[in-house]
């Protein structure tokens, strides 16, 4: 199994085009560079009609990624600026950069509050994104289990401590209506009206 012992070498992998897998603050995660999502969707045996995220270290990160207004682009940023990082994934209207494997109306963006994961995240750029698991099983909870199970995938050999184990809330801008709407309650409680 193919465990990698620093950040220096999961990032090498990474940037070879390789799925890694690290530690965030919910779960864990399998990644990838964007133009290389359908490694992620033939690993996980996800249908392809569920979108991946994209995992980053600052808003600017996204910005190439999303479409919009700047009056929205300003109440995006109030909300990043409130709650990341964090378990929070915003899912904003996506613009014609994103890569073919991943091209959807929206996409969603989080920058998760996790050392490893930020390290890796302001090194890599960033990464499109889901939990480390075979699609409708639950989430594996430790880097030796995601080995195990994904052969495949390059983890640190260090175990990295995930923080609750409960899926990021999701939340969406709703362009026409001008407001958030609540996809999923996760970690974090928040209030979107």
């Amino acid at each position: 199994m193919p465990l990698i012992t620093s950040h220096i070498e999961l990032i090498q992998k990474v940037k070879q085009g390789e799925v890694i897998s690290f530690a965030t603050d919910t779960v864990a995660a399998f990644a990838c560079l964007p133009a290389f999502s359908g490694a992620i969707y033939q690993l996980k045996r996800r249908s392809w009609d569920k979108p991946l995220i994209l995992l980053g270290a600052n808003f600017t990160d996204f910005e190439s990624y999303i479409a919009g207004t700047k009056e929205e682009q300003k109440i995006w940023q109030k909300m990043a600026q409130k709650y990341w990082p964090g378990p929070l994934t915003l899912i904003l209207p996506a613009s014609d950069q994103l890569p073919s494997s991943i091209k959807a109306p929206s996409i969603g963006l989080r920058i998760p509050n996790h050392p490893d994961a930020l390290n890796i995240l302001s090194q890599s750029g960033p990464l499109s994104s889901t939990s480390a698991n075979v699609s409708g099983d639950a989430p594996l909870t430790s880097m030796r289990e995601i080995a195990q199970s994904f052969p495949s995938v390059f983890v640190l050999e260090q175990e990295s401590t995930l923080a609750s184990g409960v899926p990021s809330t999701i939340i969406m801008w709703i362009a026409a209506e001008g407001r958030w709407q609540m996809i999923r309650q996760g970690l974090l409680n928040i209030i979107t009206t």
